[in-house]
């Protein structure tokens, strides 16, 4: 699947292959992104993850409106204690399958929101 730029919305996602997320030169398996930087990641099971997992997506400043969860090849639920505690700090979370999630991301970024991604490998 192919994504294109759009002009002034920073890092985006511009493609997805089984290798993983593609942006610029790099393909990323899993991903930790804010609107300022892309990094490769090594995710615990989904139903271990918990905010020291976040922690540089956390260190936003400002704080993210809210965080997307790219859950993998389908959408599971990230464990409710993890949500209130990022609720609990005044950020949301959107949980999606990481297909969803990175199509949203350049949807979103396009509109100027302040968010922040974890994702799972898609495939």
């Amino acid at each position: 699947m192919r994504m294109d730029r759009t002009p002034g919305q920073g890092l985006v996602i511009s493609g997805l292959s089984p290798a993983g997320f593609r942006i610029d030169d790099g393909v990323y398996h899993a991903l930790l992104m804010t609107p300022e930087r892309a990094d490769g990641w090594t995710p615990p099971p989904l139903d271990a993850l918990t905010t020291a997992d976040l922690a540089s997506l956390l260190a936003l400043d400002p704080a993210p409106e809210f965080l997307l969860i790219g859950t993998g090849p389908r959408l599971v639920r990230p464990a409710p204690a993890l949500v209130q505690e990022l609720e609990g700090q005044g950020i949301g979370v959107e949980a999606m399958d990481s297909r969803a999630a990175a199509r949203a991301w350049g949807v979103l970024r396009a509109e100027g929101r302040w968010i922040g991604a974890a994702l799972y490998p898609h495939s």
